[in-house]
């Protein structure tokens, strides 16, 4: 026990309709696609939270999740975005709404920016699940600070000054 047994699998299937685990797979893909392209970074990103692995640019998410992808991806050909969130949001608690939103920013910086149309995308998702910008804002910096890899590249970066101290805003 402890810290890490919190990062146990998603065992929830539901075959007949949306359920949290297709809902998170599913975004992904929606924030994925926003831009006109599925970036490798946005793959990769993919790849590690679902599991799985690319060979020879074919993505192979193993086991169960072959078969939530495969049902996502038709999704996502057929509906809308809106029609998406207004299925999905009343099927997601709210711990799993953040963790969709903590994964869509996560994803959206993967190739170092959030194009303008991934960050409409994330506002649709905030709207839907009815939370606020300030609400998720200390959520958002730990991503950024997650992905700032210019800590490590400039000694000159504003964090890297003296007295610099990484703190959460409250909220």
């Amino acid at each position: 026990m402890g810290l890490f047994d919190m990062f146990k699998g998603d065992n929830t299937r539901n075959e007949d309709g949306m359920n949290p685990h297709f809902a998170f797979a599913t975004s992904l893909l929606y924030m994925m696609g926003s831009d006109g392209e599925y970036d490798n970074e946005e793959l990769g990103q993919l790849l590690a939270v679902l599991g799985g692995q690319s060979k020879g640019g074919t993505v192979y998410i193993g086991g169960n999740n072959d078969d939530l992808m495969d049902k996502a991806i038709k999704y996502v050909r057929k509906n809308s975005i809106d029609q998406f969130l207004k299925e999905a949001a009343p099927a997601l608690t709210d711990a799993q709404k953040m963790c969709i939103l903590v994964n869509l920013v996560d994803s959206s910086l993967a190739d170092g920016e959030a194009e303008r149309e991934e960050q409409e995308m994330f506002a649709k998702f905030l709207d839907a699940f009815g939370i606020s910008e300030e609400r998720f804002q200390p959520f958002f910096e730990v991503i950024v600070l997650k992905n700032d890899r210019a800590v490590f590249l400039d000694q000159n970066h504003a964090k890297n000054q003296p007295g610099f101290k990484v703190e959460l805003s409250k909220v």
